[in-house]
């Protein structure tokens, strides 16, 4: 047994225990040091982004006082759904370990590829007025994020 995913698990033991959410928890490590754990805290904090790899990535990033997570790793005991995926992406984190796939959260009630719903629609507003916004922004010559 890997020990960051048994952190992960046990993260996510902790958190059903709780009732805080479902059953996911997720390690962050740097240089084979755990910079953050998680668990899902969905129904903690009525909020539905407070996913375990979302937590563990505000965690992260705070205590590394950054946005740039480059060179962490992520053990995670489902495989990240597309929000997690976003957020993994933007935080810059190299490698993703997982335990159970989206077949296996479908099982227990989750579905990982459409958010559990999946029905909202687009529509595209106020194109230019945002458009002059990012200029405006550009202009400040300042790091992008």
């Amino acid at each position: 047994m890997n020990p960051f995913m048994q952190l992960a698990i046990d993260e996510a033991r902790k958190g059903v225990q709780k009732n805080h959410g479902g059953p996911f928890g997720a390690v962050i490590v740097k240089d084979d040091k755990v910079i953050a754990s998680a668990h899902n805290d969905v129904l903690k904090e009525n909020d539905p982004t407070s996913h375990a790899e979302i937590e563990a990535i505000r965690e992260a990033s705070e205590k590394l006082d950054t946005h740039d997570l480059s060179g962490c790793e992520l053990y995670t005991t489902g495989k990240p759904c597309p929000m997690c995926k976003g957020a993994i992406q933007w935080a810059k984190i190299e490698k993703v370990y997982y335990g159970c796939d989206y077949d296996d959260a479908s099982k227990i009630g989750f579905d990982e590829h459409t958010g559990n719903s999946g029905k909202y629609s687009e529509e595209q507003v106020n194109q230019k007025e945002c458009q002059e916004l990012y200029d405006e922004y550009t202009s400040l010559d300042r790091e992008l994020y």
